[in-house]
């Protein structure tokens, strides 16, 4: 039986509108994300500054060097890009909460309900953790690990780091222990998506102490407190992604996974 063009004309009346309407929804999702990001960066811009936050982010280092000694910028454009990208990056991570509720809005409306509760929680999580991971290395390793550094400095040596060097080291520590951070949404994607059964999870738990050390070993600076200060942390959250696991998967089945739980 074949079909005039008149109705296939009708059969794809009604899919265009929707694409369009989907294309128009992200583009106004994206802008306001973006909106979201540059209010924060104005206002970072006008207090308390570009230069006020690079000091922010050095003070740990500043405050392990000898008595006099500054960072130095040794390209001639360096004390006017670095100060930007950190303002960027500061405006980025502040306004990241509206980024991801545009993210998840945009999203949420074709998810069924056990979808829901199985996305939500670990988005807010992952972020949650993350800012964590940045924290924990700010506030804690870089401190001990400046301190670690400077011990060992011939005194005939007089420590004036590139401030871009600075940042770059910065940003790879704080990618480092952000990522390292979340292990538990891993374990917890693994086991709740039937790659890796729990138990074997467990069974795994003494090669994951191998390979946290391995990986603290290969991302951290060569010294026992950074890489400690890692691979622990690691190892620990990793057992709490087993725990987790095991909750969110008994609170986040689909109804059909439910109902064969309740025959079995």
């Amino acid at each position: 039986m074949s079909t005039s063009p008149n109705d296939q004309e009708d059969e794809l009346a009604g899919t265009e509108q929707p694409f369009v309407a989907h294309l128009v929804e992200l583009r106004d999702r994206l802008v306001k994300a973006i909106i979201a990001v540059a209010v924060v960066a104005a206002v970072l811009a006008i207090y308390p500054g570009p230069s006020a936050l690079y000091d922010l982010l050095a003070a740990p280092l500043v405050a392990n060097l000898p008595k006099g000694a500054t960072l130095i910028a040794t390209s001639v454009i360096s004390p006017f890009v670095v100060p930007l990208k950190i303002l960027l990056m500061a405006s980025f991570l502040i306004a990241l909460p509206v980024v991801l509720y545009q993210t998840w809005a945009f999203v949420a409306p074709g998810l069924y309900s056990h979808e829901k509760k199985l996305v939500l929680p670990l988005a807010v999580s992952s972020t949650i953790l993350f800012f964590a991971g940045v924290a924990f290395c700010y506030f804690f390793v870089f401190g001990q690990v400046f301190k670690f550094i400077q011990s060992f400095a011939p005194k005939s040596i007089t420590a004036a780091p590139d401030i871009e060097a600075y940042l770059s080291f910065v940003l790879t520590m704080f990618l480092a222990f952000g990522a390292a951070f979340e292990v538990p949404i891993v374990v917890v994607v693994l086991a709740r998506m039937g790659i890796v059964p729990v138990d074997k999870l467990k069974a795994f738990r003494g090669y994951f102490i191998v390979l946290a050390f391995i990986i603290a070993a290969v991302i951290t600076p060569p010294d026992v407190v950074s890489q400690l200060a890692l691979a622990v942390p690691m190892c620990l959250l990793y057992e709490v992604g087993i725990w987790a696991a095991q909750i969110f998967i008994k609170h986040t089945k689909a109804p059909e996974d439910g109902a064969e739980a309740a025959k079995s």
